[in-house]
């Protein structure tokens, strides 16, 4: 890793405490997008329980937060994930979870970026369509121009590319900012609420009580707002910038996922009070709720809009900086050209990388209209996620080159598999007996088999300063959770997974595996066939080649 490193030129500044990494894991994941998905898990799943569908979510996210906690302390490198299954399962899988990663983070940038002047523009009372510039002859969907959301992102590349201190310190600032509008909301809640809304429905109809919809209800809900908690894997890809990694990193991971678990538990909570569930307006719960009174209390949906403008901002912020240091890792891995790897040496930030994803995001969000924002899928993220726990019990029980991997590999296969199975019963299977029965096998089968690889298979290596608790369990847990949240997610969402992965794959084929540091290193291609055998020992000579 270190010789890779050595591709960017200059050393990027260690300017980060735990506090940094707190409140840039804090703008990451309280964007806008809660103001919207609170609403909908209520109204269509959870009900008032929304509150325990946000804790299930939080208690999922931790368990994420702590493998990527385990490789981040262990190996304190830019890039995060990429980084992580480069050195677990190779290059070819870091670069196809990489590369759609990559440009997940550029769509939905765009899409973030757009919605900022709706958020705005509700916010000072001005209709979105003033802000857009409209062209005749474009299709629909590409033919809004809209100079804000250019303007925007440009800022935040100028601030990215010119210091991660100061990015820091702008970060905190909005985030400070957000969380005090956020418990603005949260007091006038529980101030104007009535907790009869917990129990009572407004249409006598509807189903009653505090779970509506049962248990099936509560984790459905959690499985939508769990997309909520998505951001905190940016604070992984900063590692290298942190003056203390073994201390900050995982403060500043778990911290952040467990404030944000509680702020948006209380946010359900205080929505849940504001109205019964069967009232809640599904896309805008907390500005829906007030904007209609005519008591004087309209004024606190303007409020809500400027709040929800300064989370856009945050999480626009936070997923810039990630991607850059995603695409400068990948760069410094030559699978894309090692241009993108450079540190400036005066900024000690990845410029061109920040610069060149900058004005990408720039030039899309100039004019099409993505949905990305509304419907808050992010395949990419939750297939990362899904990777990384898988790549943190293969780090744990292979030591490579002395130990045989197939037990562990063959224990992630047919853990994964019958989590598919499990997910593709719950969501397709009708209701029924047979339902539970199946259900309960094969939760009853992945359970036998964790306990006979974790009895069966010992540890080959245990982390040196921090490392996943209760392991294999925890990792096991995320596995399952982020398969069947994959599961819940819609059809084009794969259909845009699968574009992503041919266009990575052709690229791979065509260049990077040609051009990469692992066919350099390894002489693949015949190389270095026709080098002298001075030239060959100067080549590996790590002092030289640095």
């Amino acid at each position: 890793m270190s010789r890779v490193r050595a591709k960017s030129g200059s050393d990027m500044r260690k300017t980060l405490r735990w506090y940094d990494l707190v409140c840039f894991g804090i703008g990451g994941m309280v964007g806008a997008g809660v103001f919207v998905t609170t609403g909908r898990a209520s109204r269509l799943n959870a009900g008032p329980a929304i509150v325990i569908s946000y804790a299930i979510a939080g208690l999922c996210a931790l368990l994420s937060a702590f493998c990527y906690t385990e490789f981040a302390v262990d190996m304190p490198v830019a890039g995060g994930a990429f980084s992580y299954l480069r050195v677990t399962f190779g290059e070819f899988a870091a670069f196809l979870t990489g590369s759609n990663l990559i440009l997940e983070y550029v769509m939905s940038n765009a899409a973030v970026a757009r919605g900022f002047a709706s958020y705005f523009g509700t916010a000072i009372g001005v209709p979105t369509a003033k802000w857009r510039l409209k062209v005749d002859g474009l299709p629909d969907g590409f033919n809004e121009i809209d100079v804000l959301a250019v303007a925007v992102v440009l800022v935040i590349t100028f601030v990215i590319c010119y210091s991660t201190r100061d990015s820091s310190v702008v970060n905190m600032i909005l985030t400070v900012l957000h969380i005090l509008f956020i418990a603005f909301v949260i007091l006038m809640g529980f101030w104007k609420g009535n907790p009869k809304n917990f129990t009572e429905p407004g249409d006598p109809k509807n189903p009653s009580g505090f779970f509506p919809y049962g248990a099936k209800g509560v984790f459905n809900g959690a499985a939508m707002v769990y997309l909520s908690y998505i951001g905190y894997d940016a604070v992984s890809t900063m590692a290298e910038e942190v003056k203390n990694p073994v201390k900050d990193i995982p403060i500043g991971v778990s911290g952040s996922v467990i404030i944000v678990t509680v702020l948006y538990c209380l946010m359900a909570a205080s929505m849940s009070m504001l109205m019964p569930y069967d009232m809640i307006d599904a896309e805008a719960p907390f500005s829906g709720a007030f904007s209609g009174k005519s008591d004087g209390w309209k004024w606190v949906s303007n409020v809500i809009g400027v709040g929800a403008s300064f989370g856009i901002l945050t999480s626009l912020l936070v997923a810039m900086l990630g991607q850059a240091r995603y695409m400068c890792v990948i760069g410094r891995s030559s699978v894309v050209p090692a241009w993108f790897a450079r540190v400036h040496p005066k900024t000690s930030t990845p410029v061109n990388a920040s610069a060149f994803l900058g004005i990408f995001t720039a030039a899309i969000a100039l004019f099409t209209d993505l949905t990305v924002l509304l419907n808050l899928v992010s395949i990419g993220t939750l297939f990362v996620f899904y990777m990384v726990a898988n790549a943190v019990i293969y780090r744990r029980y292979v030591n490579v080159g002395t130990t045989n991997p197939q037990p562990t590999l063959s224990f992630l296969f047919l853990f994964s598999v019958t989590s598919i199975i499990f997910t593709l019963i719950w969501h397709f299977v009708p209701p029924c007996k047979s339902k539970a029965f199946m259900l309960g096998a094969c939760a009853i089968v992945a359970i036998a088999v964790l306990q006979i690889f974790h009895c069966v298979v010992p540890q080959a290596k245990k982390p040196e300063f921090w490392g996943v608790p209760l392991m294999p369990w925890i990792p096991c847990i995320s596995i399952f959770l982020n398969i069947f949240l994959l599961g819940s997610l819609d059809g084009p969402s794969y259909l845009r997974f699968g574009f992503f992965s041919a266009l990575a794959v052709l690229v791979y084929l065509l260049y990077s595996v040609h051009a990469s540091f692992d066919a350099e290193e390894d002489g693949s291609f015949g190389q270095k066939s026709c080098e002298s055998p001075k030239e060959s020992a100067e080549s590996e000579d790590p002092s030289l080649k640095v």
